[in-house]
């Protein structure tokens, strides 16, 4: 048995070196929980389910055709011999294709967040193929593999990824949305432009935290490798401060940005600034002052708004997820400014930068172009309007997100079948009652319903009072609807918009023994808030009703 002292500090290295690489890959493919909350978020409610499997589909499909293809390419491009060796190689070489494969597996999901809404599941993952297999491996191959880019002054840099993963990845986002066109509804046909909020600000912002979180995996488990000696390397403290740094910098920027524009600190731009500012140093962020990580990640957040508004309103491409000005626009700022603020000495020039951006934008939106216009051409980029009016959920999916408005707290009978009265078994009907007739067998029996607008909130209060009442039958409908409650101004992305139609749920309640006035009463009651929108009740007559099953009829059917 060999002792400590025995065995090589280059054994230990490495294996110490891949166990670190494994344990960061896992870090970064933990983003894709971040990716899927923050897109989620940020679309409508109708198209979560829709958003949820693009991101999974693009870690299975897109994984499976690095390993096969993309890797291979990226060294092939790159000059590398034995491209595809890795596939029956060394443990150690496997541990390297996973590094990569998260990485590229980040730039492939970036896409998706700004074609949300309206592009076909088999388009995005034909694409997701495609830049998997090719797109993405001849960006990695020019740069990191060793391509030509390497020899332009003193070559390309990007420590991390800024450029080459998310400024390619913002860049392939805003190519594919203006060939796929805006979404139904987004502009008028003046050209002004229609706001559609996000479903959910938490999500969004969740998703954003993951995603903060899984970047210290991107940046400074880049820089933690261990030397042949034995020890950290130099600028693994560097990496982690500035890494810090330009991520509180851009949530500032972008929430000074949004302040200064609409006099509101928007909460989904600081969200989307924090992104901003990490993309804008990850290219440079080992080898940049702190004093350069604050002003490039504030750099980085502040542009948020401005090249929003300008992708928005001049060139009228509808960036849902707003990922050319995150990841695009902030990964070239990022890469342009790093040699203003490169340590003394570091081999990088703005000649050097300034090439590799213009050739890697360049071959991301002739590629991406490409694939979506021959997609487009053959008819299958887009959804039908009517699926998209409908929502991806159901028409690519078949599911429905939010099927049910509350927890199952009160049963929809009321209790059991039977219940016993004056010694009886009686049957108990939905609304409470009992079969009652009089002397000539007639019904005397009014049927009424009720109906009530309501806030959705006091949903579970109206349900458990009107079962107390003894008619715990109920149909449940989400509304919305325009009363006496005012109107509000919404904000989303520091662009104000008017809501005046507010969200409801409509509760209808037939009854025909149990008195309608006393279940009016018991909503009034479940439903009181004292604020103006509490709803309104309704009472009215219904002159029959048929039951489908036995085909009884008046009271008896209800």
């Amino acid at each position: 048995m060999l002792t400590p002292l025995q065995v090589d500090p280059s054994a230990i290295t490495s294996g110490v070196n891949n166990a670190w690489i494994l344990t960061v890959s896992f870090l970064i493919f933990f983003m894709h929980a971040g990716f899927a909350m923050l897109e989620a978020g940020q679309v409508r409610s109708k198209n979560v389910a829709n958003q949820l499997t693009k991101n999974m589909l693009t870690w299975s499909v897109g994984v499976i055709v690095y390993f096969l293809i993309g890797a291979g390419v990226s060294t092939l491009v790159g000059g590398g011999s034995n491209p595809f060796g890795y596939i029956t190689g060394s443990s150690a070489g496997w541990v390297g294709w996973l590094y990569g494969a998260v990485f590229a597996m980040t730039a492939a999901t970036i896409v998706s967040g700004a074609v949300a809404g309206r592009a076909k599941l088999r388009a995005y993952v034909t694409y997701t193929i495609l830049l998997s297999a090719v797109i993405y491996p001849v960006v990695t191959g020019l740069t990191w593999a060793g391509g030509f880019l390497t020899t332009i002054g003193p070559g390309f840099q990007d420590f991390a990824g800024g450029m080459i993963v998310h400024g390619m990845g913002g860049i392939a986002g805003l190519t594919a949305a203006w060939v796929l066109g805006p979404r139904m509804d987004r502009y008028n046909d003046d050209g002004s432009v229609n706001i559609i909020p996000g479903h959910s600000l938490t999500f969004a912002v969740l998703g954003t935290l993951i995603l903060c979180f899984g970047w210290y995996g991107f940046n400074v488990g880049t820089s933690a490798i261990f030397s042949d000696a034995g020890v950290l390397s130099d600028q693994l403290g560097r990496v982690a401060l500035t890494t810090t740094m330009g991520m509180a910098a851009g949530a500032i920027g972008a929430g000074a940005a949004a302040l200064a524009k609409t006099g509101k600190v928007d909460t989904l731009y600081v969200a989307n600034g924090m992104l901003a500012g990490l993309v804008g140093i990850t290219s440079n962020t080992n080898a940049i002052t702190w004093i350069g990580a604050l002003v490039i990640g504030g750099l980085a957040g502040a542009q948020l708004p401005v090249v929003f508004e300008f992708v928005e309103k001049r060139l009228k491409i509808d960036d849902v997820c707003a990922v050319f000005p995150v990841h695009g626009s902030a990964g070239v700022l990022g890469a342009v400014l790093f040699p203003l603020f490169a340590v003394p000495g570091y081999g990088v020039s703005f000649v050097g930068q300034i090439a590799g951006v213009v050739v890697i934008a360049a071959w991301t939106i002739v590629a991406t172009a490409l694939v979506f216009g021959v997609l487009k051409a053959a008819g299958q980029a887009r959804v039908s309007p009517e699926h998209e009016r409908e929502g991806l959920d159901v028409a690519e999916h078949g599911v429905n997100t939010y099927p049910e408005f509350g927890e199952p707290d009160v049963v929809a009978d009321g209790g059991d079948d039977f219940r016993t009265d004056g010694g009886e078994d009686v049957e108990l009907r939905t609304d409470g009652g009992h079969e009652i007739r009089t002397d000539g067998g007639e019904d005397e029996r009014d049927i009424k319903m009720v109906v009530a607008m309501l806030r959705p909130e006091k949903l579970g209060d109206v349900k458990q009072a009107i079962a107390e009442v003894g008619a715990p039958s109920i149909t449940v409908t989400n509304v919305s609807g325009r009363g006496s409650q005012p109107a509000k101004k919404g904000q989303w992305r520091g662009e104000e918009y008017t809501v005046d139609l507010h969200q409801k749920v409509k509760v209808e309640c037939v009854v025909a023994d149990v008195p309608a006035e006393d279940v009016a009463e018991a909503i009034r009651e479940g439903a009181n808030t004292g604020e103006p929108g509490d709803g309104k009740i309704f009472i009215m007559p219904v002159d029959n009703a048929i039951q489908v099953r036995t085909g009884k009829e008046g009271p008896d059917a209800v």
